[in-house]
Protein backbone atom coordinates (compact mmCIF):
# COMPACT_ATOMS: atom_id res chain seq x y z
CA UNK A 1 0.00 0.00 0.00
CA UNK A 2 1.55 3.47 -1.09
CA UNK A 3 1.73 6.04 1.55
CA UNK A 4 -0.85 8.45 1.73
CA UNK A 5 1.45 11.88 1.43
CA UNK A 6 3.11 10.33 -1.91
CA UNK A 7 -0.34 9.55 -2.99
CA UNK A 8 -1.19 13.16 -2.01
CA UNK A 9 1.89 14.49 -3.94
CA UNK A 10 1.46 12.84 -7.02
CA UNK A 11 -2.15 13.92 -7.60
CA UNK A 12 -2.22 17.53 -6.26
CA UNK A 13 0.75 18.74 -4.96
CA UNK A 14 2.66 18.83 -8.63
CA UNK A 15 0.29 20.80 -10.12
CA UNK A 16 -0.09 22.83 -7.30
CA UNK A 17 3.63 23.70 -7.68
CA UNK A 18 3.86 23.48 -11.02
CA UNK A 19 0.85 26.77 -11.76
CA UNK A 20 2.27 28.69 -8.76
CA UNK A 21 6.14 28.71 -9.84
CA UNK A 22 5.13 28.02 -13.19
CA UNK A 23 7.97 25.27 -13.74
CA UNK A 24 8.56 24.00 -17.27
CA UNK A 25 9.30 20.66 -16.96
CA UNK A 26 8.26 18.10 -14.17
CA UNK A 27 11.96 17.45 -12.93
CA UNK A 28 11.84 21.04 -12.31
CA UNK A 29 9.07 20.23 -9.66
CA UNK A 30 10.33 20.20 -6.06
CA UNK A 31 10.15 16.44 -3.92
CA UNK A 32 10.73 15.42 -0.63
CA UNK A 33 14.60 13.24 -0.91
CA UNK A 34 15.03 11.96 2.52
CA UNK A 35 14.40 13.17 6.04
CA UNK A 36 17.17 12.76 8.79
CA UNK A 37 16.21 11.89 12.77
CA UNK A 38 19.19 12.25 15.05
CA UNK A 39 19.73 12.80 18.55
CA UNK A 40 22.92 13.03 20.80
CA UNK A 41 23.55 13.09 24.44
CA UNK A 42 26.05 14.25 26.76
CA UNK A 43 25.10 11.64 29.25
CA UNK A 44 26.23 8.75 27.24
CA UNK A 45 30.12 9.67 27.74
CA UNK A 46 29.16 8.93 31.76
CA UNK A 47 26.89 5.56 30.96
CA UNK A 48 27.72 4.13 27.98
CA UNK A 49 24.56 2.11 28.30
CA UNK A 50 22.43 4.80 27.41
CA UNK A 51 23.09 4.55 23.79
CA UNK A 52 21.01 1.95 23.70
CA UNK A 53 17.93 3.21 24.96
CA UNK A 54 18.47 6.01 22.41
CA UNK A 55 18.87 3.13 19.59
CA UNK A 56 15.73 1.78 20.55
CA UNK A 57 13.39 5.16 20.89
CA UNK A 58 14.39 6.05 17.30
CA UNK A 59 13.70 2.56 16.20
CA UNK A 60 10.43 2.66 17.63
CA UNK A 61 9.66 6.44 16.20
CA UNK A 62 11.38 5.53 12.68
CA UNK A 63 10.72 1.95 11.84
CA UNK A 64 14.28 1.27 10.79
CA UNK A 65 17.42 0.57 12.49
CA UNK A 66 19.67 3.55 13.40
CA UNK A 67 23.61 4.28 13.21
CA UNK A 68 25.12 4.94 16.23
CA UNK A 69 27.20 8.11 15.84
CA UNK A 70 30.84 8.52 17.31
CA UNK A 71 33.09 11.36 18.48
CA UNK A 72 35.47 12.36 15.59
CA UNK A 73 37.82 14.29 18.04
CA UNK A 74 38.82 14.36 21.72
CA UNK A 75 37.50 16.73 24.06
CA UNK A 76 39.06 17.00 27.23
CA UNK A 77 36.57 19.67 28.46
CA UNK A 78 33.71 17.04 27.87
CA UNK A 79 35.62 13.88 28.87
CA UNK A 80 35.12 12.78 25.09
CA UNK A 81 37.72 10.26 23.51
CA UNK A 82 37.65 9.52 19.53
CA UNK A 83 35.46 6.94 18.42
CA UNK A 84 33.39 7.04 21.55
CA UNK A 85 29.10 6.75 21.30
CA UNK A 86 27.39 9.40 21.50
CA UNK A 87 24.12 9.67 19.61
CA UNK A 88 22.07 7.52 17.19
CA UNK A 89 20.65 9.09 13.74
CA UNK A 90 18.47 7.28 11.08
CA UNK A 91 17.74 8.46 7.64
CA UNK A 92 14.24 7.65 5.79
CA UNK A 93 13.70 7.69 2.18
CA UNK A 94 10.79 6.34 0.18
CA UNK A 95 7.76 5.01 1.88
CA UNK A 96 8.98 4.76 5.23
CA UNK A 97 10.15 8.68 4.83
CA UNK A 98 6.31 9.50 3.55
CA UNK A 99 4.90 7.90 6.38
CA UNK A 100 7.15 9.12 9.09
CA UNK A 101 6.34 12.74 7.59
CA UNK A 102 2.67 12.15 7.85
CA UNK A 103 2.87 10.61 11.32
CA UNK A 104 4.92 13.41 12.25
CA UNK A 105 2.55 16.53 10.84
CA UNK A 106 -0.78 14.76 11.46
CA UNK A 107 -0.65 12.94 15.06
CA UNK A 108 3.20 14.14 16.72
CA UNK A 109 2.73 17.99 16.35
CA UNK A 110 -0.61 18.17 17.32
CA UNK A 111 0.35 16.67 20.94
CA UNK A 112 3.34 18.84 21.90
CA UNK A 113 1.56 21.42 24.52
CA UNK A 114 0.88 24.95 23.64
CA UNK A 115 2.04 24.12 19.84
CA UNK A 116 1.08 27.19 18.20
CA UNK A 117 2.90 25.94 14.82
CA UNK A 118 6.48 25.16 13.72
CA UNK A 119 8.93 27.67 13.26
CA UNK A 120 9.08 28.91 9.41
CA UNK A 121 12.71 30.43 9.44
CA UNK A 122 14.20 26.44 9.91
CA UNK A 123 15.17 26.54 6.30
CA UNK A 124 18.65 26.72 5.41
CA UNK A 125 18.93 28.87 2.11
CA UNK A 126 18.45 25.32 -0.34
CA UNK A 127 14.90 24.41 1.31
CA UNK A 128 16.00 22.04 3.51
CA UNK A 129 14.30 22.31 6.54
CA UNK A 130 15.70 21.45 10.23
CA UNK A 131 13.31 21.00 12.96
CA UNK A 132 14.48 20.82 16.71
CA UNK A 133 12.00 18.92 19.27
CA UNK A 134 12.68 19.08 22.60
CA UNK A 135 10.83 15.73 23.70
CA UNK A 136 10.69 12.12 22.24
CA UNK A 137 7.47 11.14 24.32
CA UNK A 138 5.07 13.19 21.91
CA UNK A 139 5.34 10.49 19.29
CA UNK A 140 2.88 7.55 20.04
CA UNK A 141 5.21 4.89 19.22
CA UNK A 142 7.25 5.85 22.47
CA UNK A 143 5.34 4.49 25.91
CA UNK A 144 5.79 7.29 28.76
CA UNK A 145 6.56 4.61 31.87
CA UNK A 146 9.60 2.67 29.75
CA UNK A 147 11.82 6.10 28.87
CA UNK A 148 14.68 6.82 31.04
CA UNK A 149 14.60 10.64 30.53
CA UNK A 150 13.51 12.65 28.37
CA UNK A 151 15.38 13.59 25.52
CA UNK A 152 15.13 15.75 22.28
CA UNK A 153 16.05 14.81 18.50
CA UNK A 154 16.35 16.85 15.56
CA UNK A 155 14.37 15.90 12.19
CA UNK A 156 15.87 17.70 9.05
CA UNK A 157 13.80 16.95 5.88
CA UNK A 158 15.75 17.20 2.61
CA UNK A 159 14.35 18.55 -0.11
CA UNK A 160 14.92 18.95 -3.98
CA UNK A 161 13.82 22.58 -3.85
CA UNK A 162 16.15 25.39 -5.27
CA UNK A 163 15.37 27.93 -2.57
CA UNK A 164 13.54 28.63 1.02
CA UNK A 165 10.06 29.54 -1.21
CA UNK A 166 9.82 26.50 -2.79
CA UNK A 167 10.62 24.23 0.37
CA UNK A 168 8.26 26.29 2.55
CA UNK A 169 5.85 25.82 -0.21
CA UNK A 170 6.37 21.64 -0.33
CA UNK A 171 5.97 21.51 3.15
CA UNK A 172 3.04 23.79 3.19
CA UNK A 173 1.36 21.84 0.86
CA UNK A 174 2.09 18.95 2.97
CA UNK A 175 0.11 20.01 5.63
CA UNK A 176 3.14 21.16 8.09
CA UNK A 177 2.01 23.83 10.38
CA UNK A 178 4.31 26.41 9.99
CA UNK A 179 3.47 29.56 12.92
CA UNK A 180 2.41 32.91 11.41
Amino acid sequence: MAARLRELYKAEIKENLKKKFSYTNDHMIPKVEKIVVNTCTRDAVINGKIIDSLVSDLRAITGQKPVVTRAKKNIAAFKLRVGQAIGASVTLRGERMYEFLDRLISISLPRVRDFRGVNPNGFDGKGNYTLGLKEQIMFPEIEYDKIDKVRGLGITIVTSAKNNEEGRELLAQFGMPFSK
